[in-house]
């Protein structure tokens, strides 16, 4: 039976990603690895897949890594499919008796290598069922190569293959909802969450994921400092403001049931979110009120959907 929730001890517990690691100060994905390996139990061993991106760039240089725990390095496409090879050759040496240590099987991958080049290979291993958990630190853009548009981007987001200028307004189509996505693979496990002020609801995430039997799927909100153009002090907050204006929900999907983990009592406008990132400052230029309008629209039918989802 899972105890209370103890944020001294939890954070008390052995690091699993080492210091040293060359991430930018604010980074995002950082604090969601160091979240998700602190919900293992001490005396699991974990094998850590990892896509390319910011995180494997700056936290793995052959023959150095950063993680405690056995680490492999994937391209773009195939992460999901090399940790799912992984964990069926482990259940063939368990079933032999030739190996005796448990272990869990731990993917990250940002949202390029997840919602996009990676895609294929993820939802295989999801429909497969194996027993393993993919983490999606998502931070909205291609990072590592200079910040160009994915479809986890949001919409009218300026990045480097949509500029905002005289004649666009940035990315033009909205972001791709693959949590939902995910829960439609009928996986037994999924969970969109961020950082939250005592980062219980990451952590309550991340065990459920890596101990219920079969797939699981998380979707972490993971703010990029450079790309979204804010203070690093400020990640925090920003990832506050992304909940409580409902553009990030936190909500699970266990054995197909949906639940909202967090309602904010008082919903706040969109622009709260959008003003201190200085990838939409041009939806503040007098004449563009209509793209913020446009932006709050779909943020409300999308949480009047998942609204519903949740109370069926």
């Amino acid at each position: 039976m899972e105890t209370a929730y103890n944020f001294k001890e939890v954070m008390s517990k052995p690091e699993r990603l080492a210091p040293g690691h060359r991430m930018c100060a604010g980074c995002g994905g950082t604090i969601t690895v160091r979240a998700v390996l602190r919900a293992l139990d001490p005396e699991d061993k974990a094998v850590i897949g990892n896509a390319t991106g910011c995180l494997e760039v700056s936290s793995f240089m052959y023959p150095y890594t950063a993680y405690e725990d056995s680490y492999i390095h994937n391209a773009f496409e195939n992460a999901g499919a090399t940790l799912s090879g992984v964990e069926t050759a482990y259940r063939v040496l368990k079933k032999k008796g030739k190996l005796d240590e448990h272990y869990k099987f731990i993917t990250f991958g940002g949202d390029g290598g997840t919602y996009d080049i990676g895609f294929q290979s993820l939802s295989g291993a999801m429909e497969r069922g194996h027993d393993m958990v993919y983490v999606c630190y998502d931070n909205g853009a291609y990072m590592n190569t200079g910040t160009q548009r994915s479809s986890a981007t949001p919409q009218y987001a300026d990045t480097t293959t949509t500029p905002a200028g005289k004649v666009s307004n940035g990315k033009v189509q909205v972001r791709k909802d693959l949590a939902a996505i995910m829960a439609e693979h009928h996986i037994p496990y999924v969970g969109q969450t961020t950082f939250t002020a005592n980062f219980k609801d990451i952590y309550t995430k991340a065990r459920k994921a890596i101990y219920t039997p079969g797939a699981a799927f998380l979707n972490v909100m993971s703010p990029c400092p450079r790309g979204w153009g804010y203070e690093t002090s400020e990640l925090m907050n920003i990832c506050k403001l992304a909940v409580d204006t409902c553009y990030w929900p936190l909500f699970e999907v266990e054995d197909g049931k949906w639940s909202l983990s967090y309602e904010p009592k008082k919903k706040l406008p969109i622009e709260d979110f959008l003003r201190p990132q200085k990838r939409f400052r041009h939806l503040f230029k007098p004449g563009n009120e209509e793209l913020i309008g446009l932006f709050q629209e779909e943020v409300d039918r999308r949480w009047e959907e998942l609204t519903q989802m949740c109370s069926r």
